[in-house]
């Protein structure tokens, strides 16, 4: 075995002007499909900088648990756990979500654990999207290194406060629109969306986390039938087993929105029978408290026909352009200049926890800092091999 590198390599020679190079040039292939492979390689060729770069001393590298210092449980789940961790050499903090194998394949999930990684390794770093920094395994264990969100649950906040004030709830519906539009535009939907898996950053802004229940390669017209989501938020084609598309989020966006304004989900029962008619048969109670651009929106987004409901035939744009949304600029919004209406309290000290189940692996797979360049070196990789192929 070779000598582990170390993850903040400072001899990289891949400098940003060659990353965005690489990034440009693939992006232009893919998107100019009329482009023959031969005139794509002859691009290539005369620009040789941005491929003079060594691959291996930038990308490869091993990580393996006792990288890291593990500080404190912060979630725990069906899988295993999410543990707050410090990175030994960059003392930067992150969400380590510790995956047990034999769980995933007792139960069957193997396609939901995958999707999820999926899902994280395509985040382009989206402002309101959770970050995925590294992915690894040891022999029994999944692991996920994900940014570390300390502002605790939407959920948490809601449950505290009972309900938010407009302003606020129009603040966090928008970021959740924003995410929401972006992962639709990669052709993803999300389909468990609810206050628990909505966070807030130390700032005050949201992050979407947890995508185990995430569809990928659903087309803008295409359509999935599979039972799944949290009761109260089901959307109504759900519920009866219908085939369904993105707009079942914009549904549950509404659900939110809905408890956010209102302090219950919409069609909330403590009987889930009844909870389950409600859904499908009665129409939400939309007290005048809220105003008439609120109201509108949710009526919109809760409409139990999907043809009709708000977002059906342009998506996010839809709700972007909505009366509701008018006070927010959403090229701010995107660049996090608008001052969130809230500030959680942030505990910034911590002490090294006891984890005994966390040790120092023998075997690890390798991993990538930057998935955006990996992907594109690597599509690079196979494209001049199929060149060299054709030319023997």
């Amino acid at each position: 075995k070779g000598p582990k590198m170390a993850v903040t390599e400072a001899g990289c020679d891949l400098t940003y002007c060659k990353m965005r190079g690489i990034v440009a040039v693939l992006a232009a292939f893919i998107k100019e499909r009329k482009m023959g492979l031969n005139d794509f390689i002859q691009k290539l060729v005369s620009t040789p900088h941005i491929l003079s770069f060594n691959f291996n001393k930038c990308f490869c590298f091993r990580i393996k648990p006792c990288d890291f210092d593990y500080l404190k449980i912060i979630g725990k789940g069906s899988f295993g756990k999410v543990l707050l961790a410090r990175h030994k050499e960059s003392t930067k903090y992150y969400a380590v979500k510790v995956l047990q194998k034999k769980i995933i394949l007792k139960k069957k999930e193997q396609k939901h654990i995958m999707a999820e990684r999926s899902v994280l390794m395509k985040n382009i770093k989206h402002p309101f999207l959770v970050g995925l920094h590294y992915s690894f395994q040891t022999t029994d264990k999944l692991y996920f290194v994900l940014d570390y969100v300390n502002g605790g649950e939407l959920f948490y906040h809601l449950q505290r406060e009972r309900i938010f004030l407009e302003p606020r709830a129009r603040f966090y519906a928008a970021e959740i629109a924003s995410a929401l539009g972006y992962l639709h535009s990669l052709h993803i939907v999300y389909r468990d969306l609810k206050p628990e898996n909505i966070l807030l950053d130390s700032q005050g802004h949201i992050v979407l986390t947890d995508f185990g229940l995430c569809k990928e390669g659903l087309e803008p017209n295409g359509t999935t039938s599979t039972f799944c989501g949290t009761p109260e938020y089901l959307a109504p084609e759900v519920l009866q087993k219908q085939a369904y598309d993105r707009t079942v989020d914009w549904w549950c966006l509404g659900s939110v929105l809905y408890e956010m304004l209102y302090g219950l989900p919409p069609f909330y029962s403590r009987n889930t029978a009844e909870m389950y008619n409600n859904i499908l048969h009665k129409t939400p109670v939309l007290k005048p408290n809220v105003s008439n651009a609120g109201r509108d929106l949710l009526e919109g987004l809760l409409q139990k026909d999907r043809s009709k409901r708000l977002g059906y035939k342009d998506d996010f744009l839809e709700l972007k352009y909505h009366s509701f949304f008018s006070p927010i600029n959403w090229d701010d919004l995107m660049a996090k200049k608008i001052t969130p209406p809230f500030l959680p309290s942030v505990v910034r000290t911590f002490k090294n926890m006891l984890a005994e189940d966390i040790f120092c692996a023998p075997t690890q797979i390798l991993i990538f800092e930057s998935t955006v360049i990996y992907h594109a070196v690597l599509t690079l990789q196979v494209l001049f091999l199929l060149h060299i192929k054709s030319n023997l």
